[in-house]
């Protein structure tokens, strides 16, 4: 059964978040805000936060120098992952993918349709392996961030997790 495994040794992970947001401040990202605040509460390291307007060669550049930085073993993206004009953040990670996630975007839209219905096709939340760091791409609704922290990323983020998790795979990432 899927669950925690109290027995097992929790090892917390250095996440960074990058918000995605023409529109957005610091002082304004709640979505930004509710994932730094989850992290800790996790347990987890909070590596860093970005606040980015939808500039695809800005998001690429912080995506690609956390994911160069030994600090940072996993970034979290809030924004762009719709279907407007301006959201790009899809259209800047999924090039730096050493390999995708699929079955992320899969769960993401199977939480989300729970809560939201059919409006859930129009995210295009995804997730990829960098430089054998993981980035997660969430839209930037505080909503949808709950939605794949609190039901995908918590658990699959906590090494007690069963029958298995990222967090005792990360090791592996890197393997010829």
């Amino acid at each position: 059964m899927a669950g925690l495994d109290h027995s097992l040794e929790f090892r917390p992970l250095k996440v960074a978040v990058l918000t995605v947001s023409d529109t957005r401040t610091l002082e304004t990202d709640t979505s930004g805000q509710t994932l730094v605040d989850r992290i800790k509460d996790a347990g987890h390291i909070f590596a860093g936060r970005n606040l980015l307007i939808d500039d695809m060669e800005a998001v690429r550049t912080q995506v690609k120098t956390w994911s160069q930085d030994p600090e940072v073993e996993v970034i979290i993206t809030t924004g762009g992952t719709g279907l407007t004009g301006r959201d790009i953040t899809v259209e800047a990670v999924k090039p730096l993918y050493d390999k995708e996630i699929d079955g992320f975007s899969a769960l993401f839209h199977m939480v989300s349709f729970q809560k939201v219905g059919t409006s859930t096709v129009q995210s295009r939340a995804c997730a990829g392996l960098v430089n054998h760091t993981l980035v997660f791409s969430l839209p930037g609704s505080t909503g949808a961030v709950k939605d794949g922290w609190d039901e995908i990323l918590v658990w699959q983020l906590d090494s007690r997790h069963q029958p298995c998790n990222f967090a005792e795979m990360m090791p592996r990432f890197s393997e010829k």
